[in-house]
């Protein structure tokens, strides 16, 4: 059993930079390193290069150990994007590009698995992988984080289950089914998220300045990562991920079923479940959109515009995933933003719409919503926006002090070596703390209400939106408008 008194770090594979945190067990943070990573994005196109991950980690870890040279490290875990997937040789080296979570190009690969029974949608790993392996020849399905685990420990690593999990693994079984069209042997091993994969090597401790025999430990989804960093794990808790793009994670006692697949169950390291989705929303419309902006003069700017003059469903990427399944659908914008402030506001009270499309979604499916909601996020830094959000879903939201997946994985790290048959609560307890509680401020929901109808209207026109979601979503609203905007979450 490692020693509790020991530090623990957390890495996190995202879209735009690699991010190390050092923590403490009771959730101080020693030491922090961010390195931006490149992408190339051309229209479907999402790629990254593997190698990037790898120069990126020893930076970030190197910059989080600076100011902290012999601190003893518990032990660490990794998180990635979620359906970020590439191939890789019989020794773990990559064969080629990874295609990244929102890369759509396998749409034709999705369309014969649904064909065959197999619940994916058209950005899952599992059509991606079979797609690389039309395109580059045959190789090992391997997930982002699973290629900088195996440098670490010197030596190719089964993949964790939560990673696994687009790439259609069974998680409530714990094995792969029959999957048509892949071979056995393209296929990882497969463990739960908290298992030990090794210690960090000789090779690695030099290039990371980790300690060698420092443990590595199976990590999760960076949704998942964000959701324990939350501390969100109790049955009716919710934490938002907003960053480039909106992930949002709960917590139940049995899975939350969705035929559709636009809601699927990830399972913790405790057994229990976490039903979420990923949608394409997302903060990343406002770089692509205002690339040299500021973005506290714009939140300044964008608060005389509540709500806007125009109505956005602000897509970061072509195609939906969550609250519904469009592979066909595009960036929405109805009517025309009278300067730059309204369309800042209106790409900003978009992602918020959005939002709470995704949680009447949830509810539509009988999900528990009655626990308290966390934000956690790049966008967290933009106390504006935390505003504008709890105003348009009408409910209180908790923001963590470290509201980062990183600091999810130390925590998952700390659980796996200290107390592994406890409930991973006992660690998040003690080790996620809660800067504030941001309220709705009063009057300021019912603003919202007619433009989020607006949007239903147009997501449903344009048959991306299922009637029955749009029929229950309106009802929401209209029970939220009778109530002063309090039906939709219960406070905390």
């Amino acid at each position: 059993m490692a020693d509790e008194t020991a530090a623990w770090l957390g890495v996190d594979l995202g879209t735009q930079s690699v991010r190390a945190l050092l923590v403490t067990g009771d959730g101080t943070v020693l030491g922090s390193g961010a390195v931006p990573v490149r992408g190339r994005r051309d229209g479907e196109r999402h790629e990254q290069d593997p190698a990037e991950w790898w120069t990126a980690v020893c930076a970030a870890t190197r910059e989080a150990l600076r100011e902290r040279p012999g601190t003893r490290i518990g032990g660490l875990a990794v998180c990635g994007t979620s359906g970020t997937v590439l191939l890789t040789d019989h020794t773990g080296r990559p064969l080629g590009p990874a295609l990244m979570y929102d890369d759509g190009r396998a749409a034709a690969e999705a369309a014969r698995l649904r064909a065959a029974g197999v619940t994916v949608q058209d950005t899952w790993a599992l059509p991606k992988a079979l797609w690389l392996t039309a395109a580059h020849g045959p190789g090992r399905i391997t997930h982002q984080p699973d290629v900088i685990t195996a440098r670490l420990v010197g030596h190719p690593v089964p993949a964790d289950s939560s990673h696994a999990l687009k790439t259609a693994y069974d998680v409530a079984a714990d094995t792969w089914p029959g999957l048509p069209g892949v071979p056995e042997e393209a296929l990882p091993a497969v463990v739960r998220p908290g298992t030990v994969l090794g210690t960090v090597c000789p090779a690695a401790a030099e290039a990371t300045a980790v300690p060698a025999g420092t443990p590595v430990v199976a990590g999760m989804t960076d949704g998942c990562a964000a959701q324990i960093a939350s501390g969100a794990l109790r049955e009716g808790a919710w934490n938002s991920v907003l960053g480039t793009t909106l992930v949002l994670k709960g917590a139940a006692r049995e899975p939350v079923r969705d035929g559709t697949g636009v809601v699927y169950n990830h399972r913790a390291p405790d057994g229990r479940w976490l039903p979420g989705g990923a949608s394409s929303v997302g903060a990343g419309v406002l770089t692509a959109r205002f690339p040299d902006a500021d973005p506290a003069e714009m939140d300044r700017r964008a608060a005389a515009h509540e709500p806007s003059g125009a109505v956005a469903y602000p897509l970061v990427s072509p195609g939906e995933r969550f609250p519904f399944q469009a592979p066909e659908a595009t960036a929405l914008l109805l009517g025309e933003p009278a300067s730059d402030a309204d369309r800042w506001a209106a790409l900003l009270q978009g992602v918020g719409l959005a939002e709470r499309l995704c949680l009447d979604y949830l509810d539509h499916l009988g999900a528990p919503l009655d626990g308290p909601l966390a934000f956690t996020g790049g966008a967290t830094r933009s106390p504006y926006w935390t505003q504008l959000r709890t105003d348009i879903l009408g409910r209180p939201a908790r923001i963590p002090d470290h509201p980062e997946p990183a600091l999810g994985m130390a925590a998952l790290a700390c659980h796996a070596l200290t107390r592994p048959t406890a409930a991973l609560t006992d660690t998040t307890d003690r080790m996620v703390r809660v800067r504030t509680t941001v309220h709705p401020r009063p009057g300021h929901t019912d603003r919202y209400t007619s433009p989020y109808l607006r949007l239903l209207d147009a997501l449903e026109s344009r048959g991306w939106l299922p009637a029955p979601v749009a029929a229950h979503a309106r009802r929401r609203a209209g029970q939220g408008a009778a109530a002063g905007g309090a039906g939709l979450g219960k406070e905390d």
